[in-house]
C-alpha cells in the first residue's frame, strides 16, 4: 500500500489545501498503519514546464530519444511511477485565478503518457490507469456555481482524471476561504469532516 501527496500551494504555512493534504494524510495513515507514504511538494520543488526534451522523454519510445532526453528520462519518468505505484492519491489543488496552479499542471502532464496511461482506438480515448483511489482536496477564495464566474480548477483535474481512467475522483472542497476568519474555519472544519468520512 502506498500513499502519494501532492501539494501545489505558494503560500506555506497559510495554506489551506495543505492543511486539508495533512488532515487527508493524517486519516488515511490511521486507517492503513502500514503504508507507505510518498509526498512530493510541487510548491517548494517545482517540476519544470514541458519543454522539447523533457515531452520527448517522456512520450517517445526509447529508440527516438536523443541523448538529451536519455539523460531527462529516468527523472520524468520517476514522477509517473510515484502515481503509478499509488494506492491512494491526495491532490493539494488550491484555485489561482480561475484554475489550478502551474506546478500542478506541470506534474499532471507527466501523467497523460500514450500508451501508458491512455490509448485511443476506433471507440475514442480508453484511460489505463484507473484502479487507485483519488481524493482532491481543493481551496477557493470565493464560491462558485453555475450562476457565478467559471470555473477551470476542479473540472480540469475531474476531465483529466476520467481520461486517464481514474473515473471516480472525490472532491473535497474549503470554499469562500477569503470571505473573512470565520468562514475561513468554518469551511476547514466541514472538510474535515468530509475528510473523515473517506
Amino acid at each position: 500500500m502506498q500513499i502519494l501527496r501532492i501539494d501545489s500551494a505558494t503560500t506555506g504555512d497559510n495554506s489551506v489545501s495543505r492543511e486539508l493534504t495533512q488532515a487527508a494524510l493524517d486519516h488515511f495513515r490511521e486507517k492503513h498503519p502500514d503504508a507507505t507514504v510518498v509526498e512530493r511538494d510541487l510548491g517548494t520543488d517545482p517540476l519544470p514546464h514541458l519543454d522539447n526534451v523533457t515531452t520527448g522523454a517522456i512520450r517517445l519510445p526509447a529508440e527516438a530519444h536523443t541523448e538529451e532526453m536519455k539523460a531527462a528520462f529516468p527523472a520524468e519518468r520517476a514522477v509517473l511511477d510515484e502515481f503509478l505505484a499509488s494506492d491512494i492519491v491526495l491532490i493539494g489543488a488550491p484555485m489561482y485565478n480561475f484554475t489550478i496552479p502551474s506546478q500542478l499542471k506541470s506534474w499532471i502532464d507527466r501523467l497523460g503518457v500514450p500508451g501508458v496511461t491512455f490509448k485511443y482506438s476506433e471507440a475514442g480515448p480508453e484511460g489505463l490507469a484507473g484502479g487507485r483511489k483519488v481524493v482532491v482536496l481543493s481551496s477557493r477564495g470565493g464560491e462558485y456555481d453555475q450562476d457565478g464566474p467559471a470555473e477551470h480548477q476542479e473540472t480540469l483535474l475531474r476531465d483529466f482524471l476520467g481520461f486517464i481512467g481514474v473515473s471516480d475522483p472525490v472532491f473535497i472542497r474549503a470554499e469562500k476561504i477569503g470571505f473573512g476568519p470565520e468562514v475561513r474555519a468554518q469551511a476547514l472544519a466541514d472538510a474535515k469532516a468530509e475528510i473523515a468520512r473517506l
